[in-house]
C-alpha cells in the first residue's frame, strides 16, 4: 500500500523547491571523492529557474513594482522565459520573452504554448553572441508596452536572493540531514545568481568550501576572449552585475563538444537525462578529479532536462559538426 507523505499543493507555484539531491556513484567511484548533484530540473517547470521566477515576481508584488496590470519583459535563453510564462499564466499578469535564434526549439515551443509574447532578435552584438542585442531590444520593448517592467536576471539582486533562501538552503539541510558535508561547490554560471546565492549560503555553513565556476569557452565572464558558442543557458557575452568574482575561487572552461559528451555519459551511467549545462558541470568535475587530494565532497547542481536539448546535444549530426 502507498502512504502518502506530503500534503498536496495548493498551486503550481507551491511544487516549486525541494528537489531531490542525488550521489553520482557509477560516474565518480573513487572511494575519497563523493559527487553529489541537486536535481534542480525537478522543478515544475523543468529547471532551477522556477525559484528566481517566483522570488522576481513575489517580491515585486510585495513592493509594488508589479501590479495586476503589469507587463513583463526579459531577456532569456529559454528557462527563465518557461518559468516566467508559467507564472505569469498562474498570476494573471502579460509577460514578453526576448529570445534569440540559439534558443532550442523545445523551449521556444514552451514559452509560446504558456501564452507569452515572443519577440525574436537575430542580429549578433561585438562579442558574437546575442545577449546585447537582446537588452538593446529590451529597452526599445520599455518604451512601447505600456505598464512595462523589465526583470533584469543578471542585475537582479532577487536572483542570488532566490538560491540562497531555495537552493542553498535545501542543500545545506540536505547534507547536514544525511551526514555529509561539503568541500567543494561546482556550479555552472550564466547570470550567476545561482553560484552567487548557493555559495553564500554553503559558505555560511562550510567556511572552508571551494568555489568553483564552470564556464563555456568563448564567455566573457570572468575576462576570457570571445568566441561562439552553441549551448544555451551557459556563458555569457557580458560581465552580470551580480557577479562578485572574489568570491570564486577557480574557473574551469568547458566546450561545447565536451559538454555535449558529459550529458550522454550522465545519461549513460547514471541515467540522468540532463541538459547542456549539467554536461558542462559533468566535464569540468572530471577534470577536476584527479588534482584532488584526500577525502572530498563535491556538490553541484544540475540546472534543466535534457528533453530541452534533444535536437541539440543529444543529436549526433549536430555534435559531429562540433568534433
Amino acid at each position: 500500500m502507498l502512504t502518502a507523505t506530503k500534503s498536496i499543493q495548493g498551486s503550481i507555484k507551491d511544487c516549486i523547491g525541494n528537489t531531490p539531491m542525488v550521489q553520482l556513484e557509477k560516474l565518480f567511484s573513487t572511494h575519497n571523492i563523493k559527487v553529489m548533484a541537486k536535481l534542480e530540473f525537478m522543478n515544475p517547470g523543468g529547471s532551477m529557474k522556477d525559484r528566481p521566477a517566483r522570488y522576481f515576481i513575489e517580491q515585486g508584488m510585495k513592493e509594488g513594482v508589479i501590479k495586476p496590470n503589469t507587463h513583463l519583459i526579459e531577456s532569456t535563453s529559454g528557462n527563465l522565459g518557461i518559468a516566467l510564462a508559467m507564472l505569469a499564466r498562474y498570476y494573471n499578469l502579460s509577460f514578453t520573452s526576448v529570445v534569440d535564434p540559439k534558443i532550442s526549439p523545445t523551449n521556444l515551443k514552451m514559452i509560446k504554448s504558456l501564452g507569452a509574447n515572443v519577440v525574436m532578435v537575430d542580429e549578433p552584438d561585438d562579442q558574437g553572441g546575442y545577449l546585447k542585442t537582446r537588452i538593446r531590444k529590451v529597452q526599445e520593448l520599455l518604451e512601447m508596452v505600456p505598464n512595462s517592467v523589465w526583470i533584469n536576471q543578471y542585475a537582479n539582486e532577487n536572483n542570488w536572493k532566490a538560491h540562497y533562501h531555495g537552493t542553498g538552503e535545501e542543500m545545506v539541510q540536505q547534507l547536514i540531514t544525511s551526514g555529509e558535508k561539503a568541500d567543494i561547490l561546482v556550479a555552472p554560471v550564466s547570470t550567476t545568481g545561482c553560484i552567487m546565492g548557493t555559495s553564500r549560503r554553503l559558505r555560511a555553513q562550510y567556511p572552508d568550501i571551494k568555489v568553483i565556476a564552470v564556464d563555456a569557452v568563448g564567455s566573457i565572464i570572468f575576462g576570457a576572449p570571445p568566441a561562439s558558442r552553441e549551448i544555451p543557458g551557459i556563458g555569457s557575452s557580458r560581465v552580470p552585475e551580480l557577479l562578485n568574482p572574489t568570491e570564486v575561487d577557480e574557473v574551469i572552461y568547458v566546450n561545447d563538444a565536451e559538454s555535449a559528451m558529459g550529458c550522454r555519459e550522465l545519461l549513460e551511467k547514471e541515467g540522468i537525462f540532463a541538459g547542456g549545462s549539467s554536461g558542462s558541470v559533468i566535464a569540468a568535475i572530471k577534470k577536476l578529479v584527479p588534482t584532488l587530494e584526500g577525502n572530498c565532497n563535491i556538490v553541484t547542481v544540475f540546472p534543466d532536462r535534457g528533453d530541452r536539448y534533444i535536437d541539440m546535444v543529444y543529436d549526433d549530426q549536430w555534435l559531429a559538426k562540433l568534433m
